[in-house]
C-alpha cells in the first residue's frame, strides 16, 4: 500500500492499493476511485464488536456503518479522499499502547485493524458548534490512520503535568496519554463579557497534541451574521 498526500491548502489523500489491500473510512468521504475497487458496508473494523461498536458511534453522532474499500484484481487500484475545507491531512500510527483521541470530523480513513469509538461527548447551547456539541473520537487497535485537521496545525509535546488550556473547537488530536477535562473560562467578567465562550478544555501531559486553527463549527459561527435571514416564505 502506498499513501500520498497531494496538494497544499486543499489536500487530497491518494491510495495506491495492491490486490487484497483494504481501507476503511466513514460514510461520505469518497472522492474518486478506479473501477477495480470494491465498496462494501461494515460495522466491524479491527475486530470491534460489530453492531455494538456501531451503536456507540451513532450515540456520538456518527454512522452505524463504515465503508470498506477492497482492491480487487486488475493491477494497482486508485482510491482518493479530498479534504472538505482548507487544512492538512496528518498520518498517525496507532498502536495498542498508544490510542489516539481525534475531533469529531477528523477521522478520514484508516487501515483495517483500527477501531473507532466515542471518547467524550458534551452538549452545549445551540449557538456553539452549530448545536452539535463537543465530541471526541477514540482510535484503538493497530494500524495507520489519516486525520483531517482544519486550517494550520500547531503540534505541541506536553511534559508530565504540563498543561494547555484550549478552546474546544481548536482541539484536533492528541495521544490518549494526555488527560483532558472540561473547565470554564476563569473569572466572572471573562465569562460574561469576554466573548470567548464559557468552556475550555484542559489538556495535561505527558503526550503530544495537535491543535487546529480553523475548525469548521467556528467558521460557520463566524459567518452566521453575514448570511441572509430566513423568512417565512423562504
Amino acid at each position: 500500500m502506498q499513501a500520498n498526500i497531494k496538494g497544499t491548502t486543499m489536500p487530497v489523500l491518494e491510495f495506491l492499493l495492491s490486490p487484497g489491500e483494504s481501507i476503511i473510512s466513514p460514510h461520505g468521504e469518497l472522492s474518486w476511485m478506479s473501477p477495480n475497487v470494491q465498496m462494501s458496508q461494515t460495522t466491524n473494523s479491527g475486530g470491534a464488536r460489530g453492531l455494538m461498536a456501531g451503536l456507540k458511534r451513532v450515540a456520538g453522532g456518527g454512522g452505524l456503518f463504515m465503508t470498506r474499500y477492497d482492491a480487487t484484481g486488475g493491477g494497482t487500484a486508485l482510491l482518493c479522499f479530498a479534504s472538505k475545507m482548507p487544512g492538512h491531512i496528518v498520518p498517525v500510527d496507532v498502536q495498542p499502547q498508544t490510542p489516539m483521541i481525534v475531533h469529531r470530523h477528523g477521522w478520514l480513513a484508516s487501515t483495517p485493524g483500527i477501531t473507532t469509538n466515542v471518547a467524550f461527548q458534551k452538549t452545549f447551547s445551540r449557538s456553539l458548534f452549530g448545536g452539535e456539541g463537543f465530541v471526541l473520537q477514540r482510535l484503538d487497535g493497530q494500524g495507520r490512520a489519516w486525520i483531517e485537521l482544519s486550517g494550520e496545525v500547531s503540534p505541541y509535546t506536553l511534559g508530565p503535568g504540563q498543561q494547555m488550556l484550549v478552546h474546544p473547537g481548536h482541539i484536533g488530536m492528541f495521544e490518549a496519554s494526555v488527560q483532558f477535562t472540561m473547565t470554564t473560562v476563569p473569572g466572572i467578567r471573562n465569562k460574561v463579557f469576554g466573548g470567548d465562550g464559557l468552556f475550555l478544555v484542559a489538556l495535561t501531559g505527558p503526550g503530544q497534541i495537535w491543535l487546529q486553527s480553523m475548525p469548521l463549527p467556528n467558521l460557520a459561527h463566524s459567518l452566521e451574521p453575514y448570511l441572509p435571514e430566513r423568512t417565512g416564505n423562504s
